[in-house]
């Protein structure tokens, strides 16, 4: 007799850690979206054994999803989950067929990437707003790293020490998946890193070889880093959400507006996709759409 899905679930949940070498935050997200599907088609429909879910069931699911207000987006992400845990099951020939394959995911409206302009970047970046100790010269460095290479949150706080080279003017960032890239840096960002792990190793008995730790040495936590942010940000700008992604769209906003190559922006922000990046070329458009408006006489 087949066993039970949750049984396919250690198993899964240990290849998406080891073998397809996933982060832990993402390994939990899997299974907590796969652990609520599951309660679903046992309390609902009584199935325990995978082969037995339908389609049909699965759309049950998403509708239930929909009408307690989840968004498109987190649905889709939920539907992917599904999709790929049966990959898996037909792969080691648990399951004949995959009952989310032909779902098709939800429309999804689109926003456009908020972003802070030139001139706010300048003042959120200015010394004087920052204490002169090492919590200060902390924020600031932080600050300066996420803009410079618009690096993600989770690739922040994971930094090490060795991985912003100075003989080469780059930094190495291990993004989702544990895939490796280079952001080129300008020497001027090496310095002030330099400067601050000097500062940094005169204040902290440092205990690991994370880039950025606590006054106690400890690698930072992902609240601190966005409370921190969210601070600095509420000083030079009124946008609703606060927080270090949009530092990220800064980033790419910027490189957009001053000419730089789609697929160089793609690499540097560790798009798997091009669709992804694609988004930060109508920041630009509405860009030219705003100086057409305002400069030509017909507009």
């Amino acid at each position: 007799m087949p066993e039970p899905i949750s049984f396919y679930l250690k198993s899964y949940l240990s290849y998406l850690t080891f073998e397809k070498r996933y982060s832990p935050h993402t390994v939990i997200s899997y299974e907590n979206d796969l652990n609520s599907f599951v309660e679903y088609v046992q309390e609902i429909f009584a199935i325990v054994i995978p082969g037995e879910v339908t389609t049909v069931m699965v759309r049950s699911w998403m509708a239930t999803l929909k009408e307690k207000k989840y968004s498109s987006k987190t649905i889709n992400r939920k539907l992917s989950c599904i999709k790929s845990f049966y990959k898996y099951l037909m792969r080691m020939q648990i399951v004949s067929q995959n009952p989310a394959s032909d779902i098709p995911s939800l429309k999804i409206n689109r926003r456009l990437p908020v972003f802070l302009e030139e001139k706010q970047m300048s003042d959120l970046l200015c010394k004087d707003f920052f204490e002169d100790n090492y919590i200060g010269k902390l924020e600031y460095i932080i600050l300066q790293v996420f803009y410079q290479t618009g690096i993600r949150l989770s690739e922040l706080i994971n930094l090490k020490q060795n991985q912003a080279d100075k003989h080469t003017n780059v930094i190495k960032v291990l993004g989702k998946g544990n895939k490796e890239r280079l952001i080129p840096v300008n020497n001027s960002l090496l310095s002030e890193i330099e400067d601050f792990i000097n500062e940094r190793d005169k204040e902290i008995n440092k205990l690991n070889d994370y880039l950025f730790v606590s006054y106690h040495g400890q690698r930072l936590n992902p609240r601190y880093v966005y409370s921190l942010v969210k601070k600095h940000l509420g000083r030079v700008s009124t946008i609703s959400r606060k927080s270090p992604h949009i530092l990220r769209h800064t980033f790419a906003t910027h490189l957009t507006n001053k000419g730089a190559e789609i697929n160089a922006i793609k690499e540097l922000l560790g798009h798997s996709s091009l669709a992804a990046t694609q988004v930060y070329t109508h920041n630009s458009i509405e860009k030219l759409k705003e100086v057409y408006n305002q400069a030509h006489p017909r507009a």
